[in-house]
């Protein structure tokens, strides 16, 4: 169990973090969706971050998305952390030979796949990357859209429920109907997503049971530009849940 470590600190830095340890009552996985848009002070934020309690780091590999980071990027980044932190790759309906070839070249252990694939792709995925963490994201448009999460659970390790948003694919700021999932109870871990802030995390937890979190916008200033003190803040909410 990890000790508590709360740090202080402003940078307009970006960073992507998922999987808290059980040092934060006993939820597996915390994960902030973002990018990390200035190289120069990318390794330092990183491991910052995951010294806050974090097991794993995230990187947007979306071209379009304002929290794109390269190959490269991530790959320098990868090089200077710990072996036990996790680093996940975030893609939108791209093919498999470059899903494949960016995970090999950055030295990633996992992908989110946050677009419009298939359960069959999830599946061929699977055969392509046979030792990779693979996650898939849901935008929940109603109760009937959430029900086809289940044909994706022998496919995939963890499933990720976002808010839906006709134009924008995550990091919109807006939350779910909550009582909407009260029932949710997948075969698989899920991570809750969609307008979670350090202000209204733990009602989130209070009133669902997800295997874990994921943040974006929530600790932003503006869309790849992380407010850190907002990053520490959540930690230290959820911390004080644990002593509570």
């Amino acid at each position: 169990m990890k000790s508590s470590k709360i740090i202080k600190f402003h940078s307009k830095q970006p960073i992507i973090i998922r999987k808290f340890s059980s040092f934060f009552f006993s939820y597996q996985y915390l994960k902030f969706i973002c990018g990390l848009k200035f190289a120069a002070l990318l390794n330092q934020n990183s491991l910052a971050i995951a010294n806050l309690g974090a097991t794993a780091l995230g990187f947007i590999c979306v071209p379009t998305s304002p929290r794109y980071v390269t190959s490269q990027q991530i790959r320098a980044t990868v090089t200077q952390l710990p072996e036990n932190i996790d680093k996940i790759g975030v893609f939108a309906n791209t093919s498999i030979p470059e899903i494949s070839h960016i995970v090999m070249d950055s030295g990633l252990t996992g992908v989110q796949l946050h677009g419009d694939e298939s359960p069959e792709f999830c599946s061929l995925l699977r055969q392509s990357l046979p030792n990779v963490e693979i996650l898939k994201a849901f935008r929940v448009r109603s109760l009937e859209h959430l029900d086809q999460a289940s044909n994706y659970t022998k496919y995939i390790d963890t499933l990720l429920l976002d808010a839906y948003h006709p134009q924008q694919l995550g990091g919109t700021g807006q939350t779910l109907d909550w009582q909407m999932l009260e029932k949710f109870k997948p075969s698989c871990p899920w991570l809750l997503a969609g307008g979670l802030t350090p202000d209204n995390v733990l009602a989130a937890l209070n009133q669902l049971k997800p295997d874990g979190i994921d943040l974006s916008s929530g600790v932003e200033l503006k869309p790849g530009d992380k407010d850190l003190d907002k990053v520490a803040l959540l930690f230290e909410n959820l911390g004080c849940r644990l002593r509570d």
